[in-house]
């Protein structure tokens, strides 16, 4: 049977939206898409709006980039009538979202930087909030990621750029489908499957997916209600389908009963997403008092408040201390402003809730608040609910009602006994009302499989000083402290963690047993360094904890003691223990520039906070390389509650088990991109038996298969497999010249990629050879030479009228990134050529060349960075002179391109710097009619026009990409 062509499954989704309740419109132009769009804000509005006023719409509609129309869209809205009168209306009713107006429309055409039309467009009030990009079955679903992508670079802020007001994207090649939100910088790891609520995937965008997810009602209540805007980043969310249901679920609680539940989502499926958007919603139902946020810690209270404030600007006022705790419950708070707060929204410890309601100093001040509905909301619950503090809550607030987050429940099979009993976390909390395994997760590709590795198995016997040894039952105390196996161990980790992050891209965590051996571990890595041994940069935090050696292994991270309300909680600490702790802060002071000390506990988590400042902002691009932390030295902080997508690797010398272990592991299972295609784990203990108790615990026996990795030798043979495909298609790399069509090279590229996908995953195991596979190191390296000019070819060529086959293929170039190559790398490289006088200086300059060469994000910057190692290098004697040397030339260089482009096409300067500039800053290229307007001289004809303003256009493109993209130098 043939392939249901694109045009076929677009007319049967035009059909059945139709039944739906979209009305469907013919609007062949940007001019119908404006006359609609006033149209369906009048009847929205029960307004009529004249020809200035309409005027005066866009203009509000057209300012600000993606993220400010977002906030656009959903503010209620003013202007002056042209009798002088007020006018308010809106976009969106967001309060009541099916209150709008639904219509569907296809192939609306677009000009910006090429003619486009788009496949299917929902219209919410006139607005294009969903944008529906199909294939035809057969066709990988990226290609209609891409596609999208190219739309926002080539034509959605064209004209109106009403199309940046998109809200949600879908995908679909019939088969399957997925969304995601207006979020340009995401890649397509960053996309989601509709599932119904008990994580059934509905795939077909036919049967199933339209009739749930696009439900007139539904996609309004995703937009109104589901997408949150990080102001962190400047990006809007939608929540995934579990965090959906939810949210949804807790709300139904509230509104409809006063039992307590909890909502088991596995570590890493963005809990803090779904615990926010869930709190949000509460604090405004008018039967709610007060909605509060309750975590384990100041380091976790630190992290969610800020993750809360990212969602919604100043929504939260950390509570600092108990008093401004209490304040806060009573409404009598001001901020550092001195501007009350009265927010329903509180986030806390659950140490000072404790103390709130159990010193008789608070107790006439919180004694109103007792039947008050409070609704608490706990943040990984097992971990601070087991002790009387939860009886405490519930004693006190007596109209309270309980919800907890966790990853990883405790049952009766993980439950740690204490003076209560045995309690997991039905015991506390009833009912889970919805549920989301790891499994689930990895199925759904929202984490991260692991990739395991044990390294060091002891054999039983006297002679035994190696590491690679066998027996489960040997980890005695003085074998795993014995300073000959913590040197073994520091000397595996400086060979392989350039091999594990991908040559330091990614950051690594490394656990161990107690305060004791990681004052061991860090003296060994920086003597090492000092040796010369390594460059890695390793910091480390620790604080007292109630057993250091950690000698039960329950499977809890044990508590620090709290630092939070006293700083001379801190002298906890050992003498020794606290002057190393001073010593090794002072070694980061040094590194990076800054100043922290234990003085005070305010300093201590400036500290804290500052480690997870530069863990976090390793995901900024470009990154500033000089922040970044290669390997944090930890003993329990930061393995539980800590996000950050570019810690891809534990090492592990520490007992673990339960939820202990895969809360631990989960630090480095966050989705990013291709390159990351799993966590790696490397354990220096007997842990497999607990690695797959643990796995089985919080899902089943079979799960093991679907989280752990699979062994070395499995995909040695599916590169193999995958080189053998590659040869079918070009027997040679001279091959791939003859090549005839774009649909042999479409083969030729798919087939690569598939190659280079496995030799990503291999790079990372530590047996990794080249040896063991079928192909040479060097013909990879030649077949990726020509992968990469057929990408050139692809995005190089500006001047085609006809849109190539090639053109919204996914080259993955992640997957050649060897390090963070920008300017700032090329740089460091030539500063390690001056300093190194025993280098040979032309055989380096080559290997610059050669890099300039093969790196597809240097190729535009490549013919000016020679003319400096050519021109200017020679000149420079000393090595600090660089970085200031090339910089004075690229900005000499920068100046006269931009003063080239004015003269040789006759621009006005000022406004050509000016429209670069909200280029950058509105993320879109400038349209056509802009463009034009910098000619200083006499305007074009209308024949010239489109020529004229393509290359004018290209050059200001190409100017911004050469000059200003991919520096890396701040």
């Amino acid at each position: 049977m043939a392939k249901q062509s694109e045009q076929i499954l677009e007319e049967q989704l035009i059909v059945q939206l139709q039944k739906l309740g979209y009305g469907y419109t013919v609007l062949n132009s940007e001019a119908a898409l404006l006359n609609n769009l006033k149209s369906q804000l009048e009847k929205h509005n029960n307004i009529t709006f004249s020809a200035s006023e309409f005027d005066k719409v866009l203009n509000l509609l057209n300012k600000g980039s993606v993220f400010e129309k977002s906030k656009t869209l959903r503010q209620k809205q003013h202007i002056i009538k042209d009798n002088g009168d007020n006018l308010y209306f809106e976009f969106l009713n967001t309060e009541h979202w099916c209150q709008n107006q639904y219509q569907v429309t296809n192939q609306i055409a677009q000009e910006g930087k090429y003619k486009n039309r788009y496949d299917v467009s929902i219209l919410i009030n006139g607005l294009p909030l969903v944008q529906i990009e199909l294939k035809r079955r057969g066709l990988e679903l990226k290609e209609a990621f891409n596609q999208i992508n190219r739309y926002q670079r080539h034509s959605f802020g064209s004209n109106s750029a009403l199309y940046q007001y998109v809200q949600i994207f879908i995908i679909s090649n019939g088969v399957n489908t997925k969304y995601y939100a207006n979020n340009r910088n995401q890649s397509f790891k960053q996309t989601f499957y509709w599932t119904d609520v008990d994580n059934k995937r509905l795939t077909n965008i036919l049967n199933g997916f339209t009739d749930a997810f696009l439900e007139p009602c539904h996609i309004s209540k995703m937009i109104c209600k589901y997408i949150v805007l990080n102001e962190a980043y400047k990006i809007p969310m939608v929540l995934r389908p579990y965090q959906f249901y939810a949210v949804e679920a807790l709300i139904e609680r509230v509104k409809n009963s006063t039992k307590n539940g909890y909502i088991w989502h596995t570590t890493g499926s963005g809990k803090t997403l779904t615990s926010f958007k869930a709190s949000q919603i509460l604090m405004n139902l008018p039967q709610v008092h007060k909605v509060v946020f309750v975590v384990d810690r100041k380091d976790l209270d630190y992290q969610t408040t800020k993750e809360f404030n990212s969602f919604s600007d100043g929504c939260i006022d950390g509570t600092d201390n108990t008093s401004n705790l209490v304040k806060q419950f009573v409404g009598a708070y001001r901020d550092k402003k001195g501007e009350a707060k009265n927010s329903k929204l509180i986030v806390t410890t659950i140490q000072k809730l404790n103390t709130a309601i159990s010193k008789m100093k608070y107790e006439s001040r919180m004694s109103d608040l007792k039947d008050k509905r409070i609704v608490f909301i706990f943040d990984e619950c097992h971990r601070s609910q087991f002790g009387e503090t939860h009886n405490r809550i519930k004693d006190f607030f007596t109209n309270n009602q309980m919800f907890g987050f966790t990853g990883t429940p405790i049952f009766a099979d993980n439950a740690n006994k204490n003076e209560l009993g045995k309690r997991t976390t039905k015991d506390l909390f009833e009912d889970c009302l919805h549920k989301y395994v790891i499994t689930d997760a990895i199925k759904d590709e929202n984490v991260l499989k692991f990739s395991v590795e044990y390294v060091g198995r002891y054999k039983q016997k006297e002679t035994a000083t190696e590491i690679d040894i066998e027996v489960e039952d040997i980890d005695t105390k003085e074998l795993m402290e014995d300073v000959g196996r913590l040197e073994k161990i520091a000397d595996y980790i400086i060979a392989h963690h350039g091999r594990k992050t991908h040559n330091r891209d990614y950051s690594a965590m490394f656990c161990v047993d107690s305060v004791k051996s990681l004052i061991k571990y860090y003296d060994i890595f920086k003597r090492k360094k000092a040796e010369g041994l390594h460059t890695l940069n390793v910091a480390t935090i620790f604080s007292y904890a109630a057993n250091e050696d950690d000698a039960d292994a329950n499977g809890f991270i044990p508590e620090e003691v709290s630092v939070v309300e006293e700083p001379k909680a801190l002298y906890g600490l050992q003498a020794h223990s606290r002057e190393k702790l001073d010593e090794y802060i002072e070694d980061y002071n040094q590194l990076f520039g800054v100043k922290y000390s234990t003085n005070t506990s305010e300093d201590f988590y400036n500290y804290y906070n500052d480690i997870s400042k530069k863990l976090k902002d390793r995901e900024r691009q470009p990154e500033n390389t000089g922040n970044r932390i290669d390997i944090l030295l930890v003993v329990n902080m930061f393995l539980t509650g800590f996000d950050a997508k570019k810690v891809n690797t534990l090492f592990v010398d520490k007992n673990l088990k339960y939820h202990g272990l895969i809360q631990a592991f989960s630090r480095t299972n966050r989705i990013l991109n291709e390159q990351k295609s799993q966590g790696n784990i490397v354990v220096f203990r007997n842990l497999k038996s607990k690695t797959d108790q643990a796995i089985t615990l919080f899902s089943n026996k079979e799960a093991i298969e679907v989280i752990i990795m699979k062994p070395y030798e499995d995909y040695t043979e599916k590169f193999d497999q995958a080189f053998a495909k590659l040869l079918e298609i070009t027997p040679t790399t001279d091959s791939v010249n003859e090549l005839l069509t774009e649909d042999d090279e479409l083969e030729f590229i798919k087939a690569f990629r598939d190659l280079m996908r496995v030799k990503n995953v291999l790079a990372s195991f530590s047996d990794f050879n080249w040896a063991d596979l079928q192909m040479s190191e060097q013909l990879f390296e030649d077949f990726k030479s020509k992968y990469l000019d057929l990408y050139d070819k692809t995005n190089g060529n500006h001047q085609k009228e006809k849109v190539s086959i090639l053109e919204d293929v996914d080259f993955e170039l992640e997957l050649i990134h060897r390090d963070e190559i920008n300017v700032a790398y090329i740089i460091q490289l030539l500063i390690k050529l001056k300093s190194d006088k025993n280098k040979d200086a032309g055989k380096a300059e080559q290997e610059i060349f050669n890099l300039l060469s093969t790196e597809a994000t240097l190729r535009s910057k490549r013919e000016l960075i020679q003319k400096f190692i050519l021109e200017n290098l020679p000149d420079i004697s000393d090595a600090d002179d660089i970085t200031p040397a090339f910089e004075k030339f690229w900005s000499k260089e920068q100046q006269h391109e931009f003063e080239k482009i004015v003269e040789e096409e006759n621009l006005s300067a000022e406004k050509t710097e000016k429209l670069i500039e909200d280029y950058l800053f509105a993320e879109r290229e400038p349209m056509r009619d802009e463009v034009l307007d910098l000619i200083a001289g006499e305007k074009p004809t209308i024949m010239q026009r489109k020529k004229l303003g393509d290359r004018i256009l290209k050059r200001i493109v190409d100017f911004v990409e050469t000059f200003i993209e991919g520096m890396g130098m701040g």
